[in-house]
């Protein structure tokens, strides 16, 4: 297993801030997964593909894990077993190459299946819970390995028992549908071509939907009738293409850049909307007073 100190997380995010972490470990199996969350007595930052994460520009001061070399994925009819830092884009493929439907949603959110299944991510009237069967996870708490059934997992919007408790997910499984291969590759191209009409480029760096969609609404609708989308903070923008997102368009972004723009979009919605929108996007990293008063604001609803 490598371990790294004063470790710049900058390129294991989507968003690409600089975010240096004064110790790093990237476990090479499941078992030196398991063994070195053993070692821990609270929860470790783990970071899978990095994208749903602020990660602070004042540094990291709790341990990090990166799931980057836990990749396996096991086929077996109809199911997919993945490790839950393989890539969604590479399982999706990898599901397509063997004519199984139901994950060409995950082609276009760059993310790994850690993060998708503790999220729950959606896209095109698809979700996790739709079509996962199991999750192997590790409970902090019990020091323990265990395997969670769909129900048990607790998935609904943008939501999973991983965000409510102190567990760690392993590895998932997934039961997919034969499908004819060229159907499966059109439904994908599909999603590609709204993701680059309707959302920035995956080359551009972001972190995903900054805020959740109430019951009823779109914040991206709400930002842009604002008139919100392109407002500049430092190296940070909230998109021309999507007001639910904010851009490093500078490549120089900071994590307070980027908090000054949510507490615009969170104040603005509220006065002229009255809903009181709940982040997404999850913060890492140490805190400056400003920041703490901005995050303890929009993460308090």
């Amino acid at each position: 297993m490598k371990k790294y100190e004063n470790y710049d997380l900058k390129n294991n995010t989507t968003s690409k801030i600089s975010s240096v972490a004064k110790v790093v470990y990237i476990p090479e199996s499941k078992e030196e997964f398991v063994n070195l969350l053993k070692t821990f007595d609270s929860m470790p930052v783990i970071i899978g593909g990095g994208s749903n994460v602020l990660l602070s520009s004042h540094g990291v001061d709790t341990p990090v894990i990166l799931t980057t070399n836990l990749r396996d994925i096991t086929i077996n009819n109809n199911t997919i077993k993945a490790q839950c830092g393989v890539k969604t884009g590479v399982l999706s493929k990898t599901a397509a190459d063997n004519n199984l439907s139901g994950m060409e949603f995950l082609f276009v959110i760059p993310a790994t299946v850690g993060g998708v299944v503790k999220m729950n991510s959606s896209a095109h009237s698809q979700s996790i819970k739709d079509i996962i069967i199991s999750a192997e996870v590790f409970d902090m708490g019990q020091k323990k390995v265990l395997t969670l059934s769909n129900d048990e997992l607790e998935l609904s919007y943008r939501t999973s028992i991983l965000q409510k408790k102190p567990l760690v997910l392993l590895e998932a499984v997934f039961n997919l549908e034969k499908q004819n291969r060229e159907l499966i590759d059109k439904r994908m191209q599909e999603n590609l071509d709204y993701r680059k009409e309707k959302q920035p480029a995956l080359t551009e760096p972001n972190f995903g939907s900054t805020f959740r969609n109430p019951q009823g609404a779109a914040v991206g609708k709400m930002i842009e009738e604002l008139g919100l989308k392109g407002t500049v903070e430092g190296g940070a923008k909230i998109s021309e293409i999507h007001g639910n997102f904010i851009v490093n368009y500078s490549k120089q972004a900071t994590s307070t850049d980027v908090l000054r723009l949510m507490f615009k979009m969170y104040n603005a919605v509220k006065q002229k909307f009255g809903y009181e929108i709940k982040t997404e996007v999850i913060f890492i990293g140490n805190m400056t007073e400003e920041e703490k008063k901005i995050w303890t604001l929009i993460k308090s609803h």
